[in-house]
């Protein structure tokens, strides 16, 4: 493993590969490809063989996809991406960030806020985060 993916692997709590995502999305994997095409969610290759896999925070449970407006979760209710983060990503694109950079970003704790950006964003504080990701510019 190179020292960028141990790097990440030291951040990143939880990984799942794209059946994983496409399992826990109730869809396939095709659809799941087109949602890392149009960069709703990124990946990095890690591992031994190098598979591209995708931190498991960036999904959330379905009352969850928008944090702004909470609602009671329901039994069974399937997960979504985290609503916030394509906006984000763009940003921290926009700054020149990598995909294997920006969950770097994401996942380092910052001393401005209480844990990380992707806890921030996970709260819904998703103004902050990108305006802490537009000053990387």
């Amino acid at each position: 493993m190179n020292d960028s993916a141990e790097a990440l692997d030291r951040l990143v709590d939880e990984w799942l590969t794209v059946p994983d995502v496409a399992d826990r999305l109730g869809l396939d994997a095709s659809k799941v490809r087109r949602i890392v095409q149009e960069r709703r969610i990124i990946g990095a290759r890690r591992g031994d063989p190098r598979v591209f896999s995708i931190p498991a925070a960036f999904l959330v449970p379905g009352h969850l996809a928008n944090p702004a407006q909470p609602t009671q979760p329901e039994a069974g209710q399937p997960w979504t991406v985290l609503a916030s983060l394509q906006g984000t990503l763009t940003v921290l694109s926009d700054a020149g960030f990598s995909d294997e950079a920006a969950i770097a970003w994401l996942f380092t704790p910052d001393d401005s806020l209480p844990g990380t950006p992707i806890d921030a964003l996970r709260a819904g504080r998703k103004t902050e985060i990108r305006r802490l990701a537009a000053a990387e510019l």
